[in-house]
């Protein structure tokens, strides 16, 4: 595994590719995600990591690979559920779950949690986790029946 991608000084949010059998998929959703979804051009400010070496990652190997000094609060996986779901539904994977007096600070109840978001609300998702103006369960407590998040009403 490449390590350099939890060390880096961006401040933008990982998204790894875990799927590497729907190229054409891949680059669309790469594209659906970068698109300004909103009148003030909101946008997710995201890094795209297209390394083989996390081929079939799920989210629970995920919390195995990543280093413990990692300043990562969350990560997303385009799995094959994301590029084969007609909403293309990104897996958002929690890394780190703040608890006020927690002994292993980071490892709270919702370390490791997962819901889904549609590409047209990862800049909500990703802006908004990035900057702690929302916590994780805003987010996760206002999923569709089927896990996914596609926005507030």
């Amino acid at each position: 595994m490449n390590d350099t991608i939890w060390r880096r000084s961006s401040e933008a949010s990982l998204v790894i590719r875990t799927d590497f059998s729907h190229e054409e998929e891949w680059t669309r959703i790469q594209a659906a995600i970068t698109e300004p979804q909103t009148e003030d051009e909101f946008e997710a400010y995201v890094e795209f990591v297209d390394d083989k070496a996390y081929e079939g990652v799920t989210a629970a190997r995920l919390l195995e690979l990543v280093p413990a000094d990692s300043h990562e609060r969350f990560v997303f996986l385009v799995d094959t559920e994301a590029l084969t779901h007609p909403d293309r539904p990104i897996l958002v994977v929690n890394l780190y779950d703040w608890v006020e007096g927690l002994e292993d600070q980071g490892k709270g109840p919702h370390y490791g949690a997962t819901f889904r978001v549609v590409p047209e609300e990862m800049w909500s998702v990703q802006n908004n986790l990035s900057l702690a103006n929302m916590d994780w369960e805003e987010f996760a407590d206002n999923v569709d029946e089927d896990g996914i998040f596609r926005g507030f009403e």
